[in-house]
């Protein structure tokens, strides 16, 4: 997934000045952004409160949204470094294009990650026909240094492994949850989950302590911790929590975000994750001039031009806005 915005903010993410080493219960709003023509995101990371959490540094909510008559998600070929992006649906289906020469279509439940490395590109859109509704979320996970030039690969996972309790179906997406794991790759000790809450639901979910949570609500209304969160939100839950409690009087479907703190101080701007101001500069120069990224073949309409570079220096821009 690209982030579209013409006037691209810059972050500076990682560090451990952001995380709460301490259970809290912290409700995120998110900021609405234009995606293609007829898609509306809810962007909950980057946020004004808050950054990451672990490795996870961009999360995109959308949906569900009636696309019968629209060409639903048209996101032109565009670059992507330093990171995997993870597609994840409830409904609909997203064709990817990529610069390895991928085509693959993603559908409800199955996960579709790409590893970006040293540099892909890549394209995703509805496809013609399609599903009625779309409803998904787009994230990021940053790379660590020691893997952020690896080579890039895409991966897609139709059946995932499942945790299950009273009432609860965890989805295990990446990393590892209550000593389940996705067979998706990754780089840091991380996890994410989809949640699926039925009607009268009451059950805690076994976490671990030395990682930092939050949680994505999809659909429906639940309680976590005590705390209503409505679909679009996320609730940030800091650390050192054994389990955490659930609540749904009705069928609610959320995401368990969760990881060990990122360490190391990135620069996150448009689509690319670097470690400097150079990074960054040499990275949209690259794609710019045709090279490092390489090509989507097949997308009816050209790639994705790059923003301007804010004329002040990267890292003095840390807040987001």
């Amino acid at each position: 997934m690209s982030n579209l915005d013409r006037q691209a903010a810059v972050t500076v993410c990682g560090g451990r000045g952001f995380v709460v080493a301490e259970p809290v219960r912290e409700l995120l709003s998110p900021r609405r952004v234009q995606l293609g023509e007829s898609t509306e995101v809810r962007r909950l990371l980057p946020n004004l409160g808050r950054r990451m959490v672990g490795a996870w540094a961009f999360v995109d909510h959308y949906g569900p949204d009636d696309i019968a008559d629209e060409s639903g998600m048209q996101v032109p070929p565009h670059p992507h470094m330093g990171l995997q992006t993870v597609s994840w649906l409830h409904e609909g289906e997203v064709l990817h294009r990529d610069s390895l020469g991928s085509l693959q279509t993603v559908r409800p439940r199955e996960l579709g990650l790409m590893t970006s490395g040293r540099a892909i590109s890549h394209s995703e859109e509805s496809p013609r026909p399609h599903a009625r509704f779309l409803h998904g979320a787009q994230l990021w996970v940053a790379l660590p240094d020691a893997h952020r030039n690896v080579e890039p690969h895409f991966q897609h996972h139709a059946n995932l492994p499942t945790v299950t309790a009273p009432g609860l179906t965890a989805t295990v997406i990446l990393g590892t949850l209550d000593g389940t794991t996705s067979p998706g790759t990754t780089y840091t000790p991380l996890v994410g989950a989809d949640l699926a809450l039925t009607a009268g639901a009451e059950t805690h979910l076994p976490l671990d302590p030395d990682f930092e949570y939050a949680i994505l609500s999809m659909s429906g209304e639940a309680e976590v911790d005590g705390v209503p969160v409505l679909p679009g939100s996320m609730l940030y839950l800091g650390s050192g929590r054994t389990h955490l409690p659930l609540r749904a009087d009705s069928e609610a479907g959320l995401m368990l975000l969760g990881g060990e703190p990122f360490e190391e101080e990135l620069v996150m701007w448009w689509n690319f994750i670097g470690r400097s101001n150079e990074d960054i500069k040499q990275a949209r120069l690259e794609w710019e001039s045709g090279t490092r990224f390489g090509t989507v073949h097949g997308y009816d309409g050209p790639p994705l031009p790059a923003p301007e570079l804010p004329p002040v220096p990267l890292k003095s821009r840390g807040r987001v806005r």
